[in-house]
């Protein structure tokens, strides 16, 4: 298997990720645990696998200097024009993350790699490479699709045949993941590099409620919930994507 891109899937991708109350709850969750962790000066970020460039620009606006480093060309024109659009300067690298290296100067004081890992072929490859690009007292925003969630949501759909031959994988065309991640086993590879200083669930129950409970409560109450239990003990596990906000080892 190899890593994915979204060259030909862009415009679904923009639809689909963060357009509605799941992209709405993704970028507050994160913001919010940004927000609470970085110093109060200009950062060198780097953000990996950038997409259209949606945290990146977030980050901008903050004043933080910004490179965003995508594969595909059309998510990355993508981002080129939002940040014009608010007139707003990055720099723009087209590349997978083997080669990002190849492309910068220096270390960062702030990764993001949200939504990578589980499109990669190797996952946990990632993580050194992403070790030797940051400042010794930099952080790395890891977001990734959780494996637990979608075993629990496959066990309240009574889909256990599926659970049986372990068939997590989303078809090729489609926008699930190809390789949710285990926590545990994710920690584990994370720890010679990494230090894990926080956690957050994305989407803790959102995704659990049915549909018409979903369009009768309020985009912002729904939002505003998940902020308030994304770290409870008995749910942040149970977020659709974790949030692991790390610091170099």
């Amino acid at each position: 298997m190899n890593d994915r891109h979204f060259d030909e899937l862009a415009t679904r991708f923009a639809e689909k990720i963060y357009g509605g109350t799941k992209g709405a709850i993704r970028l507050a969750v994160l913001q919010a645990d940004l927000s609470e962790v970085l110093p109060q000066r200009s950062l060198r970020v780097l953000d990996i696998g950038a997409g259209l460039g949606h945290m990146s620009l977030w980050l901008a606006q903050q004043g933080h200097d910004v490179t965003l480093a995508e594969p595909a060309e059309p998510m990355l024109d993508g981002a080129r024009e939002r940040f014009a659009s608010a007139g707003l300067a990055a720099t723009f690298i087209q590349a997978p993350w083997q080669e990002v290296a190849e492309h910068v100067e220096g270390r960062f004081d702030l990764i993001i790699c949200h939504a990578v890992l589980e499109w990669l072929a190797e996952p946990a490859a990632i993580l050194p490479a992403l070790h030797r690009l940051a400042a010794a007292d930099g952080w790395l925003s890891l977001a990734f699709y959780n494996r637990d969630a979608l075993i629990y949501r496959n066990l309240l759909k009574g889909h256990f045949k599926k659970l049986r031959r372990e068939d997590f994988a989303g078809e090729r065309q489609s926008l699930t993941p190809q390789r949710p991640l285990d926590p545990r086993e994710l920690g584990a590879q994370l720890a010679p590099y990494w230090r894990v200083e926080s956690s957050s669930g994305v989407r803790v129950f959102h995704d659990y409620m049915p549909g018409d409970f979903q369009t009768r409560a309020a985009p912002q109450e729904l939002v505003d919930m998940e902020l308030a239990y994304r770290r409870h003990p008995a749910f942040a596990g149970l977020g659709r994507y974790l949030h692991w906000l790390c610091r170099p080892l």
